[in-house]
């Protein structure tokens, strides 16, 4: 009988173009198109801020704070002249988005370890320049600051070490190294953890969650169209339990976001470089792949089978649930990247099931972690997808009995 059911529902999927193509090509010219349209965004050689120096000082400890600057790659140094405030402000209104300004004196008030009086850095940032902008760069120049104060005292203590202790701490500490995970947890940014994806790092599984969830148009669609029918009454008088209609369902839909997934991979790594874009990397772990695509497909069926049980129109179905899934998507980081986003939007997307999804494959795709780093989200995505499909089957039942 559960054969019988897989077959029936596997024909009325092939019969239904519109809903394949909705579920395989649509993903795939999205790829396409926000890989090439956001190269540029998200290459990690392009420089996200312009700045220029003023190096009033001309000591060669003021040339290496500029230097520590110039080891971010996504700070990019414009030679300038910017001696007055009249061609700061020039400056300013144009493409700069900081200057830097290095006083006289600068290092030799920094060199007697007191804390910056008259001589301190001098930092003018552009009228519209973002809070978290400004935050970062100022760490930056102080992280600068205090390399040079660690330089000077390391110059002084020298000559009061001996060799053999020198050699000591030289043996000791080569080759140490954090790892992986250490370094995760030490960075900047919470969501990304530091790390920013290319533009084809980001569309491929941003794809791949939202046109899993389309799953909804087909699903509802057809399911509604039985219950009107009364497909589903036969059945359930040839005594097909409401788990069995359900997981009749189910398997299919998930087996198709499994094809989903390959083909937008497949997509991504072969097809997406032929744009100029750069191609996807797959990262270490099949098996984490299987665990992220499978918690999403449970999380999509369940949603689209508790939308497809409440409804009792295609229309309202399709128009509910094509809503749930452009906010999900939004809120997700699907459309926007939330590291984009404030605090606040951050913190809401972590409520969205499509943010879980994306997180898990971004451990894999961009961070090259295993199946451990992703257990949290996959655990989170099956316990949401199994709460949605049990509480489709109650309402189905009891409207069932209501007849």
């Amino acid at each position: 009988m559960f054969k019988a059911l897989l077959i029936k529902e596997f024909r009325l999927i092939l019969r239904d173009k519109q809903a394949l193509a909705a579920l395989f090509i649509m993903p795939a010219i999205f790829i396409l198109i926000m890989s090439m349209a956001l190269k540029d965004t998200f290459n990690s050689e392009r420089s996200l801020v312009d700045y220029a120096v003023v190096d009033l000082d001309k000591t060669a400890e003021s040339a290496a704070l500029g230097s520590f600057l110039k080891v971010d790659k996504g700070l990019h140094e414009e030679k300038i002249s910017l001696t007055d405030a009249a061609g700061r402000q020039t400056a300013l209104r144009g493409e700069l988005d900081f200057v830097v300004e290095i006083p006289a004196g600068f290092t030799a008030e920094l060199g007697q370890g007191v804390a910056l009086g008259p001589r301190r850095l001098k930092l003018y940032a552009a009228a519209d320049i973002k809070k978290e902008m400004l935050e970062l760069f100022q760490a930056r120049l102080l992280n600068g600051v205090q390399q040079l104060r660690l330089e000077n005292l390391r110059k002084e203590l020298t000559p009061l070490l001996s060799e053999a202790v020198l050699t000591l701490a030289a043996d000791k500490f080569k080759g140490f190294e954090l790892p992986p995970e250490a370094l995760l947890k030490l960075s900047f940014n919470g969501r990304f953890k530091g790390q920013r994806p290319t533009s084809t790092q980001q569309s491929v599984p941003s794809w791949i969650v939202f046109g899993m969830f389309f799953v909804i148009i087909p699903l509802s669609t057809i399911f509604i169209g039985e219950r009107r029918q009364n497909t589903l009454l036969r059945l359930r008088a040839m005594n097909v339990s409401t788990p069995a209609l359900l997981l009749g369902k189910i398997v299919p839909y998930i087996l198709i976001n499994q094809l989903q997934m390959w083909l937008m991979i497949a997509v991504g790594m072969y097809v997406v470089p032929l744009f100029g874009a750069e191609a996807l990397t797959l990262g270490r772990s099949i098996s984490g792949l299987f665990l992220v695509s499978f918690g999403l497909s449970l999380t999509a069926v369940g949603t689209a089978m508790l939308i497809a049980v409440v409804f009792d129109t295609v229309e309202q179905a399709t128009t509910i649930g094509g809503i749930i899934n452009i906010l999900l998507g939004a809120v997700g980081g699907v459309m926007v990247p939330t590291f984009y986003m404030p605090k606040v939007m951050q913190s809401l997307a972590g409520m969205s099931p499509m943010a879980w999804g994306l997180d898990g494959f971004l451990d894999l795709f961009l961070r090259g972690l295993g199946p451990q780093a992703v257990l949290p989200e996959f655990g989170k995505l099956v316990f949401l997808g199994l709460f949605l499909l049990c509480l489709a089957g109650v309402i189905f039942e009891r409207k069932v009995k209501s007849l």
